[in-house]
C-alpha cells in the first residue's frame, strides 16, 4: 500500500509538471526569439536617420559602432554598393527596395530588412542577420533551470506522500494486528485511535468490538461453570450411594467412575473459565491414547469385546490439549459402547502421516446411517447429538478435520486428523 500510494502521488505531480512546464519551456523559447529579434530590430532602426543623410561615410562609422552587437549589419545602397558585412541581394532584399520593412527566415538565421526611403538615388535597405543560435541563447539554461525546479519539486512531492504513506500504512498495520490478536483470543488487545478520521472510527469500533466479546464470553463462561458446578451435587449423592453397596468390589469401581465423572466436571469448569487463547500443544498423544484405551478396555471386557490398539512406540506431538485429546478420544469410544451391540469388536489407531496425526476409530457395529450425523445437536438414538461436533470442533482448532466412513468390519470409522504444532509451540 505504501509503494501504491508513493506511485500515484510521483504520478500525478509528474503529469502536473508536464502540463506546467511544456508550455513554460515552449513561452521561454518564443520570449528569447522575441527579444534578440526586437533587439536587432531597434539597432536597424536606429541607423535609419543615419542611412537616410546619404553620407557613406558617416553610415561605415555608424556601422562600426554596432560591430560589437553580434548582428551583423549591412547597409545596401540604390547604386548597388554596400556597406558593412558583405551580403547577397535576395529576394528578401529586392521587396525591401520596394519600400517594405520585412523579416525573412533565411538558413541559418533571420533577416531583419529595414526600407529606408528619401535617399538620393533611390531606396537603401539595412539588413541585420540573427542567427540561430543568438535567437535560442539562454533557453537551455533555462530549460535546465525548470528541469532542475520539476526534480526538485517530484523528490519532494514523493518524499512527503512516501512519510505520509509510511504514516498509513503504520496504523492499519496496526489495526491489522489488533484485528489478529482478537481472532486468536487475545481480547485485551487494544491500540490507541490514531491516524485519518476513517482509521480513527476503525480502531475505536475494533476496541469496543473486543470489549463487547470479552464480556459475552464472560458472561457466557460464568454460566457454564455454573451449570457445571451444580452436577457436583448429584454427583455427591451417586458417591454416597456407591458406598453403601455391599460388594467392596463393586462399591470401588463405581466410586472410580465417580471420581472419573467428577474430575471431568472440574476440568469443563476450568475450561468454561479458562480465557479463550491459543493453548498449549500435547507433547505425547501416545500416551493420552493409551491411557484412555487401558480405561475403557475395563469396560470392553466386561461386554466381551475385543478391542485392538495400534500406536507408535514413541511420543507424537498435537495441536491439542492432552485433556480435549482425551476428551475426543473418549467421545468416540462411548458413541461405539453406546451404539453398537455388546459383544461388538473394536479398534483405536494412532499414526503419524503428511505431516499430520490421525485418530482412528473402528467398530463392527452397524455403522453410520448417514453424514447428518456431523451436524450439531442430531442424534439417531437417545443422545445429545453432540459427540461427534465436539471432535469435529476440536479436530479443526488443530488445523485437522473429521472423517465418517466404514470399518473393514463392516460397521463404522471415524478418522480424526489433528495438525502438527510450529516447532516453537510451548509444551503442554
Amino acid at each position: 500500500m505504501r509503494r501504491h500510494i508513493t506511485l500515484l502521488v510521483a504520478s500525478t505531480v509528474v503529469l502536473v509538471l508536464v502540463a506546467f512546464l511544456v508550455p513554460l519551456a515552449l513561452l521561454v523559447k518564443d520570449v528569447a526569439r522575441t527579444r534578440t529579434l526586437a533587439a536587432a530590430n531597434v539597432r536597424a532602426q536606429a541607423l535609419a536617420p543615419v542611412v537616410a543623410a546619404g553620407d557613406r561615410g558617416t553610415v561605415e562609422v555608424a556601422l562600426q559602432q554596432t560591430a560589437s552587437s553580434g548582428y551583423p549589419m549591412t547597409v545596401l545602397w540604390p547604386d548597388g554598393k554596400f556597406s558593412g558585412a558583405p551580403a547577397d541581394r535576395d529576394a528578401g532584399v529586392r521587396l525591401a527596395e520596394r519600400g517594405r520593412s520585412l523579416t525573412v527566415d533565411t538558413p541559418g538565421g533571420r533577416e531583419i530588412l529595414v526600407a529606408v526611403l528619401g535617399g538620393r538615388g533611390g531606396t537603401a535597405v539595412i539588413r541585420a542577420f540573427v542567427t540561430d543560435r543568438q535567437m535560442s541563447a539562454g533557453v537551455g539554461r533555462a530549460w535546465a533551470i525548470l528541469a532542475g525546479l520539476a526534480a526538485g519539486l517530484l523528490a519532494v512531492s514523493v518524499l512527503v506522500a512516501d512519510r505520509l504513506a509510511r504514516s498509513l500504512v503504520r496504523r492499519i498495520t496496526k489495526l491489522a494486528a489488533l484485528a489478529k490478536g482478537i481472532s486468536t483470543g487475545d481480547l485485551d488487545a487494544r491500540i490507541e485511535p490514531g491516524g485519518p478520521l476513517e482509521i480513527r472510527d476503525v480502531t475505536v469500533g475494533l476496541n469496543e468490538l473486543a470489549g463487547q466479546i470479552d464480556a459475552l464470553l464472560s458472561r457466557e463462561r460464568e454460566q457454564a461453570a455454573d451449570l457445571s458446578h451444580r452436577l457436583r451435587t448429584p454427583l455427591t449423592v451417586l458417591r454416597l450411594e456407591a458406598e453403601t453397596l455391599r460388594d467392596p468390589a463393586e462399591a470401588g469401581r463405581i466410586g472410580e467412575q465417580v471420581d472419573v465423572l467428577e474430575r471431568t466436571v472440574t476440568e469443563l469448569i476450568n475450561t468454561t473459565r479458562r480465557p479463550v487463547r491459543a493453548e498449549a500443544p500435547c507433547t505425547d498423544a501416545t500416551a493420552v491414547v493409551a491411557e484412555r484405551v487401558r480405561f475403557w478396555s475395563v469396560l470392553a471386557d466386561e461386554q466381551d469385546r475385543r478391542m485392538d490398539m495400534r500406536i507408535p512406540s514413541g511420543p507424537l506431538l498435537v495441536r491439542v490439549r492432552a485433556e480435549d485429546l482425551s476428551a475426543c478420544l473418549d467421545a468416540l469410544l462411548g458413541n461405539v459402547f453406546a451404539h453398537t451391540p455388546e459383544g461388538s469388536a473394536m479398534g483405536v489407531a494412532l499414526e503419524a502421516r503428511s505431516g499430520a496425526v490421525y485418530l482412528t476409530v473402528d467398530d463392527a457395529g452397524p455403522g453410520f446411517p448417514g453424514r447428518h450425523l456431523l451436524r450439531r445437536g442430531v442424534s439417531t438414538a437417545s443422545s445429545t447429538g453432540l459427540g461427534l461436533d465436539i471432535v469435529r470442533r476440536t479436530a479443526e482448532a488443530s488445523h485437522g478435520s473429521l472423517q465418517l466412513g466404514e470399518s473393514p468390519a463392516g460397521g463404522a470409522r471415524v478418522m480424526v486428523r489433528f495438525g502438527v504444532p510450529p516447532r516453537d509451540a510451548e509444551p503442554s
